[in-house]
């Protein structure tokens, strides 16, 4: 498991620095590349990062041993998300038809579309998403058309001290009352991610589309930020640090932070991804073993769980493979239940067919599955959108202003939204 936490935090902790630096938009370069090579067969490569947790190889080598003709290479790429973006941009922009299956990361996938790298999803290639968690498959999915196949995903979850709150919140409201048993305890009540980095436009987004706001529209493109739900949202945060419900340090947690506080005894309530739940019950120094639950995140009314921000990796073809029905072939092996399953015993990566979270042998192995579908069945993916590097430094920038209070709530959305305005009229 500690592999495949590197694996998430790498994906997760350094996909603002991947992104920063890229530019986003612009009109697609491959449009006439699309229809090229549809029926081609033969062997591919397969462009994926470090793979941490020993998942990978094996699928390949069962893949070969079935497609003698039709073998996969595997390209492994290091375990930083910056770096795979920018390997993948580079063979890109160069027309590389080596790259034939690529690993592509959520917030990855409406720039590589616009750009018109990855082959449409749709014809012959149109992919059997009626197994699937729905927002996984709007993962992949760019103005209406799916770009990327659904491979695994993540979602965030609620972990919290059952020896000190017998029933876990439902809403936020619940638990800011839970936080007097918190302050009798000596503890810190609730911390999330709150450093200036991916992991914070994770949680502001989480907190806007709880209250029923978004960042932008549905196109990628349109601002909407500035919103009085969003302001809600936001507002919600600042108070937690102004009131001290989120404690002061918590304003440099990325995802380990958070979780060393709670298994120190530090947090009644934590929120983060699945991976902690392995660590907090085997970890030598973990003081929480037999005593933290897990449940969704709180959302605004009872009747319905917060919405978590969408993690995860999909699959894509680019439009410069050769042999893209080979490509396609592929994809669908990525995606079938067989190899679904092999994802989560092996690396302990959640799955995108909805069936598996029920399958009552993997809930006995990873109790936090039925949670984690909630999770991902009311998750929304951060922006879809070429531009989505200027989005997600707009959202740091100004949410994290916000948090430290040195910007109100109000100028902080104002600032953010013409930052984004900027971007995506460019």
């Amino acid at each position: 498991m500690k592999a495949a936490r590197l694996s998430v935090i790498a994906g997760v902790a350094l996909a603002g620095l991947a992104l920063a630096g890229c530019t986003g938009g612009g009109s697609g370069s491959g449009g006439g590349d699309a229809g090229a090579n549809t029926d081609g067969k033969g062997p591919i490569t397969y462009v994926q990062g470090k793979d941490n947790s020993n998942v990978v190889r094996p699928l390949i080598e069962k893949w070969n041993k079935a497609h003698p003709d039709e073998k996969v290479t595997f390209k492994e790429q290091t375990d930083q998300a910056d770096q795979q973006h920018d390997d993948l941009v580079q063979h890109f922009q160069a027309k590389d038809s080596n790259y034939d299956v690529v690993d592509v990361d959520v917030v990855w996938t409406g720039e590589f579309a616009a750009k018109g790298w990855l082959q449409p999803l749709t014809g012959n290639f149109k992919m059997d998403n009626s197994a699937l968690l729905a927002p996984t498959v709007k993962s992949g999915t760019y103005n209406g058309t799916q770009y990327a196949a659904p491979q695994t995903s993540d979602g965030g979850i609620l972990y919290y001290r059952k020896d000190l709150v017998q029933t876990p919140p439902k809403t936020w409201d619940e638990m800011l009352k839970d936080c007097d048993i918190a302050k009798q305890q000596g503890i810190g009540c609730y911390a999330g991610q709150f450093a200036q980095y991916e992991g914070l436009t994770v949680n502001v987004a989480e907190a806007i589309n709880t209250n029923g706001g978004t960042i932008v529209g549905s196109d990628g493109k349109k601002v909407t930020v500035d919103s009085s739900e969003a302001n809600a949202g936001l507002t919600r945060l600042v108070d937690g640090f102004k009131n001290g419900q989120i404690p002061a340090e918590a304003i440099t947690y990325q995802e380990e932070q958070g979780r060393q506080a709670f298994e120190a005894g530090k947090l009644m309530f934590l929120r983060n991804w699945p991976y902690v739940y392995n660590l907090a019950k085997t970890d030598g120094s973990s003081t929480v073993k037999d005593t933290f639950g897990i449940a969704p995140l709180p959302g605004i009314s009872a009747d319905k769980p917060g919405v978590s921000s969408l993690g995860g990796h999909n699959a894509a073809i680019s439009v410069y493979s050769k042999h893209k029905a080979t490509a396609f072939e592929f994809l669908k092996f990525l995606q079938s239940e067989e190899t679904q399953k092999f994802f989560v015993t092996q690396g302990s990566l959640a799955p995108v067919v909805s069936s598996l979270y029920d399958d009552a042998s993997l809930n006995s192995k990873l109790p936090y599955l039925s949670t984690l579908k909630t999770s991902i069945e009311n998750a929304v993916p951060r922006p879809v959108s070429p531009f989505y590097p200027a989005i997600t430094k707009a959202v740091q920038d100004n949410a994290y202003a916000a948090l430290k209070r040195d910007k109100t709530v109000d100028q902080a959305l104002k600032d953010m939204a013409s930052a984004i305005n900027t971007a995506t009229a460019g």
